[in-house]
This record gives structure tokens, C-alpha cells and sequence, in this order.
């Protein structure tokens, strides 16, 4: 037996009429939003810039901030977090690298890890020492929902 999909009784309107142009309004805000976060990306200096923007990885503008605001050395909103002391731009490069490595399912969780030794010191993990590898947590898609320096063993 197949389930049939009807509409439901709301309380109030529904207004096509409203809310076809909402929805076009949104629509256009949100490509001018990625547009204007493509272009604040391409500043970075870092080398092979178009393929921050490729879609075989994705790091968005929203993923980076929250990356930044948690584990960047200069920002001391989560002082138990670990800290990357390297650059903003190494540490986009970085991602970058590391996002190349193969990924590790995370439990039932439907998150992804890929983790990289990157050769030499980038910052430090929660518990203050030392580190140079970096993990980076991705949903199933591949998008990017943070990095931090460190396994996630260390935290």
C-alpha cells in the first residue's frame, strides 16, 4: 500500500501570490551571497586559488568562520578548543591538502575525517601540546564542517 501525500489543513492562506516573489527574493539573495563569498575567498593569498572554489571539496564562508573563531591562535572565544598558530592563508592551504586524504566514517554519525600530518608544527591541541597533524570533519556530501589542528584523539 502506497502512502498519498495530500496537503494539510493550515490554519492560515497559503498566498502564491506572496510568497512566489519571497521565494525569487531569497533565491537572488543567496546567489548574490555566493557570489560575494567566492569573491572574499579569491583574496586569500594562496596558491591555485580557483580550486578553493572547486566542488569536489567545498569550504564555505560559514565552515571557515566557525574553523577560525574556534581554533585560530588570535581569536579567545574557546580557550579549551585547540589553536592553529599558523596564518590564515596556511591554514586554508591546509585544508586544502588535507582535504585530499582518504576518509574515515565517524560512527553513525554521517560525519567523515581526514586527517594529515603536515610536516611541521601548525598550532596546538586542547590539551595545550604541540601538533602537526590537522583533522578536518565533513558531512556526507564532502562539505567541510570544521578543521582543527590535531586527531580528534587529542581532544
Amino acid at each position: 500500500m502506497h502512502a498519498v501525500t495530500t496537503p494539510t489543513q493550515n490554519t492560515h492562506t497559503f498566498n502564491e501570490e506572496q510568497w512566489l516573489p519571497v521565494l525569487f527574493l531569497l533565491a537572488d539573495t543567496q546567489t548574490w551571497l555566493q557570489q560575494l563569498q567566492e569573491g572574499h575567498l579569491r583574496q586569500l593569498p594562496v596558491k591555485n586559488r580557483k580550486k578553493l572554489l572547486r566542488k569536489s571539496w567545498y569550504l564555505g564562508v560559514k565552515a571557515l568562520a566557525h574553523i577560525l573563531e574556534r581554533h585560530y591562535h588570535k581569536v579567545a572565544r574557546h580557550p579549551l578548543a585547540g589553536k592553529f598558530t599558523i596564518p590564515i592563508p596556511a591554514i586554508v592551504a591546509a585544508i586544502k591538502d588535507a582535504y585530499q586524504q582518504p576518509a574515515q566514517q565517524l560512527g553513525q554519525s554521517g560525519h567523515w575525517q581526514r586527517v594529515q600530518d603536515m610536516g611541521s608544527t601548525i598550532g596546538y591541541n586542547s590539551r595545550g601540546q604541540p601538533v602537526s597533524t590537522i583533522t578536518i570533519i565533513t558531512d556526507a556530501a564532502g562539505e567541510i564542517i570544521t578543521a582543527f589542528p590535531g586527531a580528534a584523539a587529542d581532544r
